[in-house]
């Protein structure tokens, strides 16, 4: 009798039995790694567990550090680190999923953005930032705008504090000191040169969280911040004070374009004040133009003019070439080299060397550099630091223009006998004339306090730097071309400086105006450095437009200093009404 078989029944037959045995086989082995894997980590690398489950509730942050203090010479602060907070949130507290979703509902967006005074777009798109777990939504908050984000008690948002960078005197040193960014960071002037002892470094911090992104508790300082240190700069704010409202008095004055002052120290070679106008306020720079942020006393050059005629004739006077009264002649005031012709405004046939610097005769300076081996008279403004860094490591710095004496035209060794064809920063002149008011040597000089007075280079012998001083004072006597740089109670001595400007390779009707000198002549303590740039007003000779800030900010600062007078209180002089000009 035959039976009927079933499908099922041929298909069981059909399947071999090792099948089962491997299906066996893999299935331990898939159970024994789950087991070894569950043993690693929990048993072996159970830190990764750990860590992992940090993550849900706990956070490692960065804590900022304290930016170290810039004060004056006396103390007072100049640039201050002020706390302030910042905002900023967790991308995975805050993200739902990858289609740009937040936990924060249309209105907690919205009323964040309104703390914030940010559009509501702009929120969104740094909260949707998925290239980084850690963002900023704004920094540096007012203490009042951070409380209104505070006070929203929303999820994934923290606050972070921060420093700000906040300078009391505003403007008057703003070129001098820069600012730094938003990472307290110097981006310009001191704060960039002095960035890697000002800075302090950064520390971090452990938080814990709750579930919905709120940080619940400070878990402990992993690494505490370190501040950065001090600085006490040379710099006597009540003489920059002084220095800047005098400047800008005169630039407003004479509608000038721009202007720059430099006070120095003359025994020490220390600045005591460095401003320039116009200006800015450091502590809110949403609309400053480039213009404002420059240095001018040490990023400008310009052709000095005759405050170049003091080295030219001291180089005479030290190698014996000439002496203070030795008689020039000055041609009644026209002296032609090659094709071109030198002129004097005020034509005389004959002047002592003494002269030709209290007149400031072209003619003069220039037949007294003619009588020197080029190569002489090149060393003496190399010497003087001219064509040279000035030492003062200030970002951006120019070093003005000295071509080689191989290089020489008679002309050209003519003309800059009296500051053309050669180019110079205000640090630079100033500095050169710290050889005149000591012993003849080249003062290096310094941004920052001194404890001691820096060691000079000899440029010139002391006989010809006195020499040199006698001379100078006499310009700023009645016959000379600065009677308004005289300072009642002090006796003063300086060179006025007025040259035509360059544009495009020719000299135009603008003018550059300066005064440089030295007080109290008996025992210079002072070197003040004046330049007005394009003064516009009809007047735009140096001994008109520079020389009378000068006289106002010697003043004030020997008052300040306490310098003794060594002249009567009555020894000012009244001015004639027409004064003498310097030749240009």
């Amino acid at each position: 009798m035959k039976y009927a078989t079933s499908a099922n029944d041929n298909i069981t037959a059909k399947l071999p039995g090792w099948r089962a045995t491997v299906l066996f086989v893999v299935l331990l082995l898939c159970l024994a790694g789950l087991i070894g894997r569950a043993v690693y980590l929990q048993g072996i690398r159970d830190d990764f567990l750990q860590e992992k489950g940090n993550q849900r509730y706990s956070r490692v942050i960065e804590v900022s550090a304290h930016r170290g203090m810039i004060t004056d010479r006396n103390g007072e602060p100049l640039a201050v680190s002020t706390p302030v907070e910042s905002v900023w949130a967790s991308a995975s507290d805050i993200k739902i999923n990858d289609a740009r979703e937040t936990r924060l509902n249309a209105q907690q967006l919205k009323q964040l953005a309104h703390a914030l005074d940010m559009r509501v777009t702009e929120v969104q798109s740094r909260l949707a930032d998925s290239s980084r777990d850690f963002v900023y939504l704004k920094r540096q908050l007012p203490p009042e705008q951070s409380g209104n984000v505070a006070s929203l008690n929303l999820p994934g948002i923290s606050l972070q504090r921060e420093y700000r960078r906040y300078y009391p005197a505003g403007e008057e040193f703003a070129q001098m000191l820069g600012f730094t960014g938003q990472d307290d960071n110097g981006q310009e002037g001191l704060e960039l040169v002095l960035q890697e002892q000002l800075a302090g470094k950064l520390g971090s911090q452990r938080v814990i969280k709750d579930r919905r992104g709120h940080i619940v508790e400070d878990a402990g300082s992993l690494n505490p911040p370190k501040p950065g240190g001090d600085i006490v700069l040379s710099l006597d704010s009540k003489v920059q004070h002084l220095a800047y409202r005098e400047l800008k008095l005169a630039v407003q004055q004479h509608q000038a374009k721009a202007g720059a002052i430099v006070v120095l120290d003359a025994r020490s070679g220390e600045v005591l004040a460095l401003a320039n106008y116009p200006s800015y306020n450091p502590n809110n720079r949403a609309h400053v133009s480039m213009q404002a942020m420059r240095n001018r006393a040490v990023a400008d050059v310009f052709e000095p003019g005759s405050t170049m005629k003091p080295f030219t004739i001291a180089t005479a006077l030290n190698i014996g070439k000439v002496r203070p009264d030795t008689v020039i002649n000055t041609e009644n005031g026209a002296f032609t080299v090659g094709n071109k012709t030198i002129h004097d405004t005020h034509a005389e046939p004959t002047l002592t060397v003494s002269q030709v610097i209290q007149k400031s005769s072209n003619v003069g300076a220039a037949k007294i550099a003619l009588s020197l081996e080029s190569q002489v008279l090149w060393q003496t403004f190399s010497n003087s630091g001219f064509g040279a860094h000035t030492g003062s490591n200030f970002p951006g710095e120019a070093i003005g223009m000295l071509r080689e004496a191989k290089n020489w035209r008679p002309i050209e060794q003519a003309t800059m006998s009296y500051g053309h064809g050669i180019s110079v920063n205000l640090l630079q002149l100033a500095r050169a004339y710290t050889i005149f008011a000591g012993d003849g040597e080249l003062k290096p000089i310094s941004l920052l306090k001194l404890d001691t007075p820096a060691i000079g280079r000899p440029v010139f012998s002391s006989k010809t730097a006195a020499q040199l001083r006698v001379m100078m004072e006499s310009v700023v006597m009645p016959g000379g071309t600065a009677p308004l740089a005289q300072v009642a109670g002090y006796r003063v001595a300086g060179k006025t400086g007025t040259a035509h400007k360059l544009d495009g390779g020719h000299y135009a009707n603008r003018y550059v105006a300066s005064f440089v000198g030295l007080a109290p002549v008996s025992a210079p303590r002072l070197i003040v450095a004046v330049m007005i740039d394009e003064p516009n007003n009809s007047q735009y000779y140096g001994g008109l437009v520079a020389a009378p800030v000068f006289s106002q900010v010697v003043g004030g600062t020997l008052h300040l200093l306490n310098v003794p007078n060594d002249a009567p209180l009555d020894n000012v002089i009244a001015a004639p009404t027409e004064i003498i000009r310097e030749e240009i």
